[in-house]
Parts: structure tokens; C-alpha cells; sequence
């Protein structure tokens, strides 16, 4: 049985990653943890839809300001130099290309960096796009934080999106519980296996060939 990454260390993994100086976008649920994790030495600066660049981390629950939230409803910190603006300033933004990094949830990836991550399109699914279609071709590189397979064991890496997409071939690296993922033009790589991960079992957890570390 694989130990991999708890949450906290997929986001910790991703922030790594990041640019020092970035302008950044998180997604909501595990991207929102990335928040808590800037390297020391780097500075991030993080925007949120709702109208916000500046965002800091999440506040203990003594120390809420209920003025501040970021666009997944969570309570949000604001660190010094932040600005406020309008809601369609904040999707200029987005839309203009001045956001550099997005981590964003997902539902599925497909190889060629197709993604999948507003609804399953099944009836009475609750469709939940948000921002992500304006971030998924606004923002200059998309990460993906999600776990390896779905609840029942369904990959999430696969060959071809059966979900509707949210963006055609904008994903380039995805972090798991088991592994860091590249989009290449030859599909996915792995980057590296979380501690206690094979290769064997990466393979056997994904819905389409997968290439080793280089």
C-alpha cells in the first residue's frame, strides 16, 4: 500500500513550483492550501475573482474579518499593500494575462492538457464553472491539484475528457497524491513519486499511458 502525499503536502509540492514574484490565482478546496505554503525567500502574490490582489492566508478563527473572503466563500487574510477592486476589474485582470500561475481542482486531465473541472454532465448535475473558464485561457500556466483517482477508484489522468471541458489543452503540470505529473506533447510525465509511491502503481491508478521520470 503507497504512503503519497497528504493534502497539505500536495499543496506544500505545488508552491514549490511557483515563481518567485508570481501573480497567482488559487481554485477553491485543495488549491486553497497552497496559500499556507510560500517557500522561504519567494513572494507570491495572490488574487482572488471576487476582487482582491493581495490575499494572505487563512485567519484564525479569532482573528476573522468578515469583510474579508475570498471567491470560495472562506475567510481570507489580507497582507500589507493589498488592493480591492471591482469584481469585473478583477476579470480584466484574469482575461488580460496579468495573472501569471492558476492551481486549480479538477474533476479529469486528459494527456493532451484538456480539463474537466465544472460538472460530470450528468442529469441534475449543479454546474459550477465559476471563474475557472476565464482562468483556463486568461492565465499564462495551469496547475492541477487533485487526488490520483476519484472516491471509487475511477482515474482522474486520463487519455480523453468524458466530462464537459472547461478548457482544451491549457494544463501543464498536475500535482497528486501520488506523483507530479507534466502535460507533454508525448502525454504525461512523471516528474516525481510522492514517498512511499511506485511507478507500477501509478501506472496501474491511471486512465492512460503514462511516461517515467526522465
Amino acid at each position: 500500500m503507497s504512503t503519497g502525499w497528504t493534502r497539505e503536502q500536495m499543496a506544500a509540492r505545488a508552491a514549490q513550483d511557483i515563481p518567485d514574484g508570481s501573480y497567482v490565482n488559487l481554485g477553491i478546496g485543495i488549491p486553497e492550501l497552497v496559500a499556507r505554503f510560500v517557500p522561504e525567500g519567494r513572494e507570491f502574490i495572490y488574487h482572488t475573482e471576487n476582487g482582491m490582489l493581495g490575499m494572505g492566508p487563512p485567519p484564525s478563527e479569532d482573528d476573522r474579518d468578515l469583510d474579508l473572503m475570498n471567491a470560495g466563500k472562506k475567510y481570507v487574510t489580507a497582507t500589507p499593500g493589498a488592493a480591492y477592486f471591482h469584481h469585473a476589474d478583477s476579470f480584466s485582470m484574469i482575461r488580460g494575462g496579468h495573472i501569471d500561475v492558476s492551481v486549480l481542482g479538477t474533476m479529469q486531465v486528459a494527456a493532451n492538457g484538456d480539463i474537466a473541472n465544472w460538472s460530470t454532465g450528468a442529469p441534475g448535475a449543479i454546474p459550477a464553472v465559476g471563474g475557472a473558464m476565464d482562468l483556463v485561457q486568461g492565465v499564462k500556466n495551469i496547475y492541477v491539484i487533485t487526488q490520483h483517482t476519484t472516491k471509487k477508484g475511477d482515474a482522474k489522468l486520463v487519455e480523453t475528457c468524458s466530462y464537459p471541458l472547461t478548457g482544451k489543452g491549457v494544463v501543464s503540470r498536475i500535482y497528486t497524491d501520488l506523483a507530479v505529473v507534466d502535460v507533454t506533447p508525448g502525454g504525461f510525465r512523471v516528474v516525481e513519486l510522492a514517498p512511499g509511491v511506485t511507478l507500477d502503481e501509478v501506472e496501474q491508478k491511471t486512465g492512460t499511458a503514462i511516461l517515467p521520470p526522465e
